[in-house]
């Protein structure tokens, strides 16, 4: 069996869903997702010459021949390390198709059957306690024991620097910028609203997307340790690795970090140091199935557990959860897709991915899913 092409498809979400597939001269078709950003479509189509020709179910000699083949323009890490994550997704669902079997089973078999979830949610629709209550409790409704809050950018007009070029505009990070006194107290009351909403069961974690210094970072962390939070995501910027680990050492919550971070060279630092209480990196981001495995395993030397951030299609969520089931310390994906109320209908194979907060991996071949015919 060869590889005759590969072919890519942009679906627009809350993010580019980058879809990836690859064909073979006996009419198997593997189906991968890439993490989405500018160039990475137009390096999965330069990857094809790489691949057309060559045995599709040499998936880890085929992603060091991509990375080789990319190395000139760099290749360890962005745009290149997610179009290389997506192919190799499809090539893993394409050799599950092949041997008739899912694909945690070419990974080792698997720990669980289900992986749990957590949903992202964002802000409140406004920087009030009600509103942020209310989405909190929105989520909790769909099933979820597990929820995520972005803490960060909340209320512009409370910020230290309010003529910091960029105030107000959405999405703005005034990373760095010294956190003040009534952005802190706006920042408890939120999340004592959303804890109040939820109850003392519901996990709560809490993104900062690396904006904050070592120093605001660890005051965060102690101003939330009473809410009992299930970490601490991100609190400062990826560049620095022995900066976050003084933030997790002096926390009395878990810090938990990855996502901006390429293969298991790019964490090897933030793990052996034991900078992070949870890694997190993104699957199809990160280097696809079986280099996430990796850097699970290296991790679990350090006790480290692993969750997944996410903020794909089904595609790659439950790829990704895949590759989780055959983790040991695998802990928890995200869900970042609550306000797509088309995601589950993109594929077939399952009527509700998400059930009670879990996604139950099947016994199909590859990670099961087709997209559906327009």
């Amino acid at each position: 069996m060869k590889i005759t092409d590969v072919r890519t498809a942009v679906v627009q979400a809350n993010f580019e869903w980058i879809l990836v597939r690859v064909y073979t001269d006996e009419g198997v078709v593997g189906l991968g997702e890439c993490y989405w950003g500018a160039g990475v479509e137009n390096i999965v189509r330069r990857l094809k010459a790489v691949l057309v020709g060559e045995d599709p179910q040499n998936i880890d000699w085929l992603y060091q021949k991509m990375v080789r083949a990319m190395s000139g323009a760099g290749s360890t890490g962005g745009a290149t390390v997610a179009a290389i994550s997506g192919v190799e997704i499809a090539l893993w669902d394409l050799k599950g198709k092949i041997l008739n079997t899912p694909i945690y089973n070419l990974l080792g078999g698997k720990y669980r059957t289900a992986i749990r979830t957590y949903a992202d949610c964002g802000h409140g629709a406004a920087p009030t306690p009600e509103a942020w209550a209310e989405r909190a409790r929105r989520a909790v409704e769909r099933g979820f024991t597990a929820i995520k809050f972005d803490i960060d950018n909340i209320d512009p007009e409370r910020f230290w620097d309010p003529s910091h070029v960029g105030v107000g505009r959405k999405g703005w990070m005034m990373q760095q910028a010294p956190v003040s006194n009534a952005e802190l107290d706006l920042m408890i009351e939120l999340v004592g609203a959303v804890r109040e909403a939820i109850g003392p069961t519901i996990d709560l974690a809490l993104d900062c997307h690396w904006n904050y210094s070592t120093r605001d970072a660890i005051t965060i962390a102690r101003e939330m340790e009473p809410f009992r939070i299930m970490w601490l995501e991100d609190p400062t910027p990826p560049d620095n690795v022995a900066s976050l680990k003084r933030v997790t050492d002096a926390s009395p919550v878990p810090i938990c970090s990855g996502e901006n971070h390429y293969t298991r060279h790019g964490l090897r630092q933030m793990i052996v140091s034991q900078a992070v209480d949870i890694i997190q990196p993104d699957i199809p981001k990160v280097g696809g199935l079986l280099e996430a495995k990796k850097i699970a395993d290296l991790a679990d030397i350090y006790y480290i557990p692993m969750a997944a951030h996410n903020v794909s299609s089904p595609i790659a969520t439950i790829a990704a959860c895949h590759a989780l089931a055959s983790m040991r310390n695998a802990l928890i994906i995200e869900f970042h897709s609550q306000d797509v109320e088309w995601w589950d209908a993109l594929v077939t194979g399952e009527e509700g991915l998400i059930h009670n907060g879990y996604i139950q991996l099947s016994d199909r071949p590859g990670h099961g899913l087709s997209l559906i015919k327009m």
